[in-house]
């Protein structure tokens, strides 16, 4: 076997063992509490989250979709995406870095060979980290690809450059993802101080600002062949790794926009002023107020019950992979994803429209919700989902299959 499976994480304690999905929504909100505390802090100065990573491994969150056959708790998708939002509401950097994690052990799931889920699965339950070396700047589109994976011996070689690589900075383990001679791609799975791997912190987006989403130089890295999952079979045929890796995404803007909410009530009620013309004494006694805020608090219960909706047919989609499930989940995860995306959008608007003036300040940093929705909400086009299912509704076109949808 390639010594690179032998990889150990030895530096940390052990990562605990959940025991169901209570208690996992339990960790969850501990950390949630303890995250939320710096997590203004952390991005006003950017300070990136190793620490609290290290929590999140020991916690045991990072190994809730291992299947139960490999040990793990195998929770619904539902609770998967709740959990994200839960973190994402505290810090949604936080919420964003295991996204790749989660999406690297459904595509190990899907296609891995049954000796790298066995081992892989352990390492997630050891508490180890997987990032993403996925994304190009340069090329025709986000789905094109330069990064090649050659034959070298009895291994291959891997050379390439790639950007928002989200997770990498803090991962222990890289899946590179690369075109092999057939132009197929393939997901290579390596350790992340392997020679020829360089990380470069120098991501200087304005929002997620403590992501990592650097980026990752592979220069004729060394990869054995039982490392690598044919990556491509899982979109040849219908699959969950799309529907799995969005509505994680789906979750972190619910829970920026939760959080924004949360800012907003808290502000009206203690600082902000009424409307001379209001005739009220207090801002949280203005009509228009109310219910703008009930609008909100509207559309955010909408958003989170039809994530929860999707997450259960995306259960339904694993056990039983049939094109009609596969499609069925996609389509109600790009309805999460669509109506996730744009209440994040509205929430972080309109918690300057009703705080008012004072709510600007610098120091109070709340721009922050509203930059972190800006930009992680571009991760790909709202406008794309809604054509996919007003396709598929009107013309009977199935959904592409891709890591998009």
């Amino acid at each position: 076997m390639n010594a690179q499976l032998h990889h150990l994480t030895l530096d940390r304690p052990a990562a605990t063992r959940l025991e169901n999905e209570q208690q996992a929504i339990a960790v969850a909100r501990k950390l949630a509490e303890r995250f939320g505390a710096t997590a203004s802090r952390r991005d006003h100065e950017r300070l990136l989250p190793f620490a609290e990573l290290d929590a999140l491994s020991q916690s045991g969150l990072l190994a809730i979709t291992v299947p139960e056959e490999y040990g793990g708790l195998d929770v619904s998708n539902a609770v998967l995406a709740e959990i994200t939002a839960i973190l994402s509401e505290a810090d949604s950097s936080i919420g964003q870095i295991p996204q790749n994690h989660f999406y690297i052990l459904e595509a190990l799931r899907t296609d891995g060979t049954e000796e790298q889920k066995r081992h892989f699965f352990a390492r997630a339950l050891a508490g180890d980290r997987f990032g993403n070396a996925l994304s190009e700047r340069g090329t025709k589109t986000v789905g094109h690809y330069e990064t090649r994976i050659t034959r070298d011996g009895f291994g291959y070689r891997i050379n390439g450059r790639k950007y928002y690589s989200t997770g990498v900075l803090f991962a222990d383990w890289i899946a590179i993802f690369a075109l092999n001679e057939a132009d197929r791609l393939v997901m290579a799975i390596v350790p992340k101080e392997t020679e020829g791997v360089e990380v470069i912190d120098d991501w200087d987006g304005f929002g997620q600002r403590t992501t990592g989403s650097g980026t990752t130089i592979l220069n004729d890295v060394h990869v054995g062949a039982d490392s690598i999952v044919s990556h491509h079979k899982g979109f040849e045929r219908p699959s969950t790794i799309g529907s799995v890796g969005q509505i994680i995404h789906a979750g972190i803007d619910l829970g920026i926009a939760r959080a924004a909410f949360s800012e907003m009530l808290e502000f009206v009620r203690t600082k902000s002023r009424p409307w001379m013309d209001s005739g009220v004494e207090r801002a949280s006694d203005d009509p228009l107020t109310i219910a703008r805020i009930g609008q909100i608090a509207v559309r955010l219960e909408a958003a989170s019950a039809t994530l929860k909706h999707a997450g259960r047919k995306v259960d339904r989609a694993q056990i039983a992979t049939t094109e009609e499930e596969v499609v069925e989940a996609t389509l109600s995860v790009a309805a999460a994803k669509a109506l996730t995306t744009e209440i994040a959008i509205e929430a972080t608007n309109t918690l300057f429209e009703l705080a008012g003036t004072s709510s600007v300040k610098l120091g109070l940093n709340l721009d922050r919700h509203w930059r972190n929705a800006r930009t992680h909400t571009l991760h790909d086009p709202v406008r794309w989902k809604y054509h996919v299912v007003g396709n598929y509704h009107l013309n009977g076109v199935i959904p592409p299959k891709n890591g998009a949808l």
